[in-house]
């Protein structure tokens, strides 16, 4: 079948992609910005990709007329605490007049569990998508699911947050919410076997793994699977605005998301609808047994996808595109350069900086910069970086976005994503025996100036000793 893969690019995107190539299926990946996509060239050279945004006018859109088929994949809750709602509606119309031009049979959306009487923003703006998409031209199968348990799935990463960093929690009373974990590897089974099921067509299926628990019960749950114990405290003082805060402060999530997912955790998200459990005969995995899965990725460095890389998890609003140009006038720049044996070493050193690896010199400095940074709204070191040692274009490194990964022409830029009075890029470069090392900040007005000369004497032993580290072998 020929495939149209929306939202290609993202979580649940980038760990279907590999899963409808292995089944012998054609795929046509719909992303924003073709270099975004972080796939290898092997993966590249068996999809076609299509350059669209949703959320432009359709009319200058376009996607190939002979498709059979198409997974809906697209989301704006991580971008908007105010107008996702608008977007989302506005993204599903324009997939409706896109899809006019082409033989899609079905179409196939990964929605939310909406069985509560009353729903979060989140989950209404789900329920209005899905509503959107029935009018389409194509038979719609709906895929409702809860809280997501996979290595790299937001509300993972935020669980194990919570429970690594705090074995005591004061929480809010929204952790006696009930929900109904599904483990990722059960959602990709749920959207491959449903593709041309015409049982499936134009109807709305629930989907969770066999546990209901509460928050507080994943939170127990998840650090008996690790190992240790927690206590957990709830009391009811605690705001939806502190409960972000909260969320925010202690976890890798952005503010945005956050606050969305508050909203979201006040209602119970449990399943009423079995129905395709049965049908398609799927066992789903309890919630240990998924917690297990994603530490077993984890420690084998087979994280596909995080929702970190999402561009809606930094600062950045426009296109990769636009900053990819390092400007010559009116910057402050800190250039250093040295002599190295070894280029394809040095290299890779270059392409394993952040996350856990660090930055090679000062890492409780970094850390501290990461936390000033958090505190003013930025996204301090809480990412890091999904792949220890490979880099895409577009993804997030601890609070900086990869511009360029080159590898082939030794070259690695970086923007910063950090809350400063300016414009920040880090660019490596490895050309003629040499390593070039350059920190490039564009000032906004004298308070930018003033930010750059008070860290500058950081940066002469901070970046010296780091490019002198790199260069090592």
């Amino acid at each position: 079948m020929k495939i149209l893969l929306t939202g290609a690019n993202g979580y649940i995107g980038m760990r279907l992609l590999p899963k409808l190539l292995d089944m012998g299926h054609e795929v046509v990946c719909a992303v924003r910005d073709e270099k975004r996509l972080s796939v290898d060239a092997n993966t590249r050279s068996k999809i076609q990709i299509v350059e669209i945004d949703f959320l432009d006018d359709p009319k200058n859109q376009q996607v190939p007329e002979d498709l059979d088929a198409a997974y809906y994949l697209i989301h704006s809750m991580t971008s908007s605490i105010t107008d996702f709602d608008k977007k989302e509606a506005q993204a599903a119309q324009n997939f409706n007049v896109i899809m006019e031009n082409s033989q899609c049979k079905q179409v196939i959306y990964l929605s939310g569990i909406v069985n509560d009487k009353e729903l979060s923003k989140h989950l209404s703006s789900r329920k209005n998508v899905e509503e959107i998409l029935y009018k389409g031209p194509f038979d719609l199968t709906v895929l409702r699911a809860g809280i997501i348990v996979g290595s790299g799935s937001s509300s993972f990463e935020i669980i194990r947050d919570l429970c690594e960093k705090l074995p005591i929690m004061i929480t809010p009373k929204w952790v006696l919410t009930k929900t109904q974990p599904i483990a990722i590897r059960d959602v990709i089974q749920f959207l491959t076997q449903v593709l041309g099921n015409t049982k499936t067509y134009n109807q709305s299926f629930d989907i969770g793994g066999p546990d209901v628990l509460t928050y507080k019960d994943m939170l127990h749950r998840y650090a008996k699977v690790r190992g240790f114990r927690n206590w957990i405290f709830t009391v009811p003082v605690m705001t939806p605005k502190l409960s972000s805060y909260w969320l925010y402060f202690v976890t890798s999530t952005s503010y945005k998301l956050a606050m969305n997912l508050v909203d979201s955790m006040k209602m119970e998200v449990v399943a009423e609808d079995n129905r395709l459990q049965t049908m398609l005969g799927i066992e789903t995995h309890t919630y240990e047994e998924a917690i297990d899965l994603a530490f077993k990725k984890i420690e084998q460095n087979l994280v596909i996808s995080s929702w970190k890389d999402s561009i809606a998890s930094g600062q950045i609003k426009e296109d990769l595109e636009n900053y990819i140009q390092v400007p010559k006038y009116g910057v402050l720049q800190d250039k250093k350069s040295i002599r190295i044996e070894d280029e394809e070493e040095v290299l890779e050193n270059i392409w394993r900086i952040g996350g856990e690896t660090g930055w090679y010199y000062g890492n409780w400095l970094w850390k501290i910069r990461g936390f000033l940074d958090k505190l003013v709204g930025g996204p301090g070191l809480r990412r890091g970086r999904t792949h220890p040692d490979k880099i895409f274009p577009g993804d997030a490194l601890d609070f900086w976005r990869v511009l360029l990964a080159d590898k082939k022409g030794k070259r690695l830029l970086l923007y910063a994503e950090m809350r400063t009075p300016g414009e920040a890029w880090l660019e490596f470069k490895i050309e003629d025996g040499a390593l070039y090392q350059t920190a490039t900040f564009r000032p906004k007005g004298l308070l930018g100036r003033l930010y750059w000369y008070s860290v500058l004497p950081f940066h002469l032993f901070i970046f010296g000793n780091m490019i002198k580290n790199i260069a090592k072998t």
